[in-house]
C-alpha cells in the first residue's frame, strides 16, 4: 500500500523533528538529525538550516509494515503557506504537530481550515510534553474548541494493533456511531469491527486521532507510527488509465523544468505521452525521465505506478494544481498574498535578465504573479510577508548571482462595481474590425471574475465568442479608482460583430478590453481591501488595551469570551490596521498574549477616499486601457469617448 502523510504545524511545534524520528525508526536514515544542528535529512537548503524553519515543501520516502510512505514536511511560517497548500491536494493524510506548552496557534489553524476544505484525514501528534509547562489535557481541550469537537484522544494502552482498545476510545467512538452504540451496549465490541468503522470515520472527517508524546526524546512515537499505520488505508489501482497531479514544480541547474507529481491511478512509463490542458490549449508532451526523490537523493527509474510522488522532465506547461491524463481540471488554491513590492537591482543588470529569472520562480510559486511594468522597467511581486522577501534576496543571488532588494511591501487593493451596467467596445482602425457588448453585474463578494456567454452564434461566430472569454480571462483588469485588479464581477457576452475580411488577431482583445473599461465608467465603483479573520487571547488586565486597539483598528468582533484569566476576541479587520499587531500584542502583554491571523478575503476598503489620493491613479493615462471606441470613416479611424460610444455601435 502507498501512502502519501503530510507534516503540518505553527513554527516551533517539533514538526521536522517528528519527521527525523519517523525516518530513523524506518531505517530510512541512519542517524536524526536536529532543526537547530542544522542537520534535519528535510531541510536540506541552507536557508532552512540557517534559518532553522521550513521553507521548501520537500519529501522522503519510508518503508513500514509493508507500506511505502511518502513523507512531505510542510513549511510552518506563515509566508510561506502557499507553498504549504500546494501539497495538501496529493496528501492521503495529515499529521498536525502542536506543543503541548504552547497549544493551538495561529498557523495550526490556517492549516486545519485548508485540511478541512480539501477533505484530508488528520491526525493530531501532541507534542514535547517533556517540556516545563507541558498540559496534555489543556491542549486536548483547546483542540476540541477552537479546531473539532471529533478529536479523541489514543493513549499508550490503546495498541490498535494488537487488539487493545480502552473504554474511553470504545464510549468515543460508540457516542459517533449509533449502531455501534448499541451493539457496545448488548455485547461488548469486536476489534475488526471497530477497527473499521475507525478507519471510515477518519476518512470521511467524522473522526480526528489525538496521540502524545516527545519527538525529541522518541515518546509514544513508536505507539504513534504502529497506530497510524492501521487507520491510514488507500486504494489506488495501478491497472487504470494514467491519471495524475502536480503539486511543485523546480528548475535544476541546467535550467530544466522539473514537474512533481503524484500518480492517482494507472501507470507511466518513461517515454509515455501525457495529455493535459495548460489555458484553453490541450498539450501531448513525451516524458523524457522520472525520478525518485528522498530528501536530497534523487533516483532514476523507468516506471511508476499510482501512489507514487515522482519528478519528470518534458513536461512544459504544467502548473501547480494541474491534472493530468484522466484527471482534469486544477485544484484551487485558497491562499493568497495581500501585499506586494518592487523588486530592486543594480542599473548594471538589465531589466529583462532579472525578469527571466523572475519568470522562474514564478513558475515554481505562482502567488507570486510576478508583473513587468514596462514603461517604467520594473519588476513587482505578490508576497506574504516580510520574511519571504529576505528568503527570495537569497534565493535570488544563489540562483541567479544577482543581488536584489524590495521596496516596501504595500497592500494589494482591489475594485468592483456595485450595480449592473452593459459595457460596448468597438476597435476598427483601418482594416481592422471587432466590437464587443458586455453586461458587467456585481458578484459575490470573494467570488472573483466569472464569464457567462448569452450571445447566439447567429450574431457572433463562436470562434470569436471564445476569443473574448479569453480576452476576459487572461490576466487582471485594472480598475478606475487606483488601477487595482478588478473582482466580484459577473461579465456576460451579450453580442458582438466581426468582419469577414478585416478582423485581425488582436482586435477582439481591443474590442473586450474597451467594452469592459466602457462599463466601468458607467458604474458605481468600490474600492475593496484583504481583511483578517483574527483570535486574540490576553489577560484579563489588558482586555481594555485590546478592545482600544481594534476599535482603532476597525475591527468588526464579537463579544469578549471570557475562561479563567483569559479572554477571547474574534473577528475581522484589515490587513493595513492588523499587519504588525503581533509585535505590539507581543509588547504590552510581555508576550503572555497570542494572536491568530487568517486571510480572510477582501471587502470594502475602509479609508477607500485616503487610498485613491495617495495611488494618484489617473484613470485616462493608463497606457494599457482605454475606454474609447475606435471607429472608421474616410479611411482612417477615430476615437470616440466612452460617453458618446453607444449611439456608433453598429450592433
Amino acid at each position: 500500500m502507498k501512502k502519501t502523510i503530510g507534516m503540518f504545524a505553527h513554527v516551533d511545534a517539533g514538526k521536522t523533528t517528528l519527521a527525523e524520528q519517523l525516518l530513523y525508526m524506518t531505517d530510512t536514515i541512519q542517524e536524526r538529525g536536529r532543526v537547530d544542528h542544522q542537520s534535519a535529512f528535510l531541510d536540506s537548503h541552507d536557508i532552512e538550516k540557517e534559518r532553522g524553519i521550513t521553507v521548501f515543501a520537500d519529501q522522503a520516502t519510508m518503508q513500514f509494515n509493508g507500506s511505502t510512505y511518502y513523507l512531505i514536511d510542510t513549511p510552518g511560517h506563515v509566508d510561506f503557506s502557499p507553498e504549504m497548500e500546494r501539497a495538501i491536494g496529493v496528501m492521503d493524510a495529515a499529521i498536525v504537530v502542536i506543543s503541548a506548552v504552547e497549544g493551538v496557534e495561529g498557523h495550526t489553524e490556517t492549516v486545519w481550515h485548508l485540511l478541512r476544505k480539501h477533505g484530508v484525514p488528520t491526525f493530531f501528534f501532541i507534542n514535547k510534553i517533556d517540556r516545563v509547562g507541558a498540559d496534555v489535557p489543556r491542549v486536548l481541550e483547546e483542540i476540541r474548541h477552537e479546531l473539532t469537537e471529533d478529536a479523541c484522544m489514543i493513549t499508550e494502552e490503546d495498541v490498535l494493533h494488537e487488539g487493545v482498545m480502552q473504554s474511553s476510545l470504545i464510549e468515543a467512538i460508540a457516542e459517533r456511531d449509533e449502531k455501534l452504540l448499541e451493539l457496545y451496549m448488548e455485547q461488548g465490541y469486536e476489534v475488526s469491527q471497530w477497527l473499521d468503522t475507525m478507519t471510515a470515520m477518519i476518512r470521511e472527517g467524522q473522526l480526528f486521532p489525538c496521540f502524545s508524546g516527545s519527538a525529541l526524546q522518541n515518546m509514544g512515537v513508536t505507539h504513534f507510527l504502529h497506530q497510524l499505520d492501521l487507520l491510514t488505508v488507500t486504494d489506488y489501482d495501478p491497472g487504470a488509465e494514467f491519471a495524475g497531479r502536480v503539486y511543485k514544480i523546480r528548475h535544476d541547474e541546467q535550467g530544466t523544468r522539473l514537474t512533481y507529481i503524484k500518480a492517482m491511478g494507472g501507470t507511466l512509463q518513461v517515454r509515455d505521452e501525457i495529455v493535459y490542458v495548460s489555458g484553453a490549449e490541450m498539450i501531448r508532451e513525451k516524458v523524457t525521465f522520472i525520478r525518485l526523490i528522498n530528501g536530497g537523493r534523487v533516483m532514476n527509474t523507468d516506471r511508476v505506478h499510482a501512489g507514487d510522488l515522482f519528478v519528470v522532465t518534458g513536461i512544459s506547461a504544467a502548473a501547480a494544481g494541474d491534472g493530468l491524463g484522466a484527471l482534469s481540471g486544477r485544484t484551487a488554491y485558497e491562499l493568497v498574498p495581500t501585499l506586494k513590492s518592487k523588486v530592486l537591482f543594480e542599473s548594471s543588470i538589465h531589466p529583462k535578465d532579472m525578469l527571466r529569472g523572475f519568470r522562474l520562480l514564478d513558475a515554481e510559486d505562482p502567488s507570486l504573479s510576478v508583473q513587468w511594468d514596462e514603461p517604467a522597467q520594473a519588476i513587482h511581486i505578490h508576497v506574504m510577508g516580510i520574511i519571504q522577501l529576505e528568503v527570495l534576496e537569497r534565493i535570488v543571488f544563489e540562483r541567479f548571482g544577482y543581488r536584489i532588494s524590495f521596496g516596501e511591501p504595500e497592500i494589494l487593493y482591489k475594485e468592483t462595481i456595485t450595480e449592473d451596467v452593459v459595457g460596448c467596445g468597438h476597435f476598427e482602425p483601418l482594416k481592422h474590425y471587432a466590437e464587443v457588448h458586455l453586461r458587467l453585474e456585481p458578484g459575490d463578494r470573494n467570488s472573483g471574475i466569472v464569464f457567462a456567454n448569452a450571445c447566439h452564434p447567429d450574431v457572433l461566430p463562436v470562434n470569436y465568442q471564445h476569443l473574448v472569454a479569453q480576452h476576459v480571462g487572461e490576466r487582471d483588469h485594472h480598475g478606475l479608482l487606483t488601477g487595482s485588479p478588478v473582482t466580484d464581477i459577473k461579465i456576460t457576452l451579450l453580442k458582438g460583430r466581426a468582419h469577414n475580411k478585416h478582423t485581425h488577431g488582436g482586435d477582439f482583445r481591443e474590442a473586450t478590453y474597451r467594452a469592459l473599461r466602457q462599463g466601468l465608467e458607467k458604474a458605481s465603483n468600490r474600492l475593496l481591501e484583504p481583511y483578517y479573520h483574527f483570535k486574540v487571547k490576553v489577560d484579563v488586565e489588558h482586555i481594555g488595551r485590546l478592545m482600544s486597539d481594534l476599535t482603532q483598528a476597525k475591527a468588526n468582533f464579537e463579544p469578549p469570551e471570557t475562561s479563567g484569566d483569559k479572554v477571547t476576541v474574534t473577528g475581522s479587520a484589515p490587513v493595513s490596521t492588523m499587519m504588525n499587531y503581533s509585535m505590539e500584542l507581543a509588547a504590552y502583554t510581555k508576550g503572555r498574549g497570542a494572536i491568530s491571523l487568517v486571510y480572510g478575503g477582501y471587502d470594502r476598503c475602509h479609508n477607500e477616499a485616503d487610498v485613491i489620493d495617495r495611488k494618484g491613479y489617473d484613470k485616462n493615462a493608463d497606457p494599457e486601457y482605454s475606454s474609447s471606441s475606435i471607429f472608421c470613416a474616410k479611411g482612417s479611424g477615430y476615437a470616440v469617448p466612452w460617453d458618446e460610444a453607444d449611439r456608433h455601435m453598429h450592433v
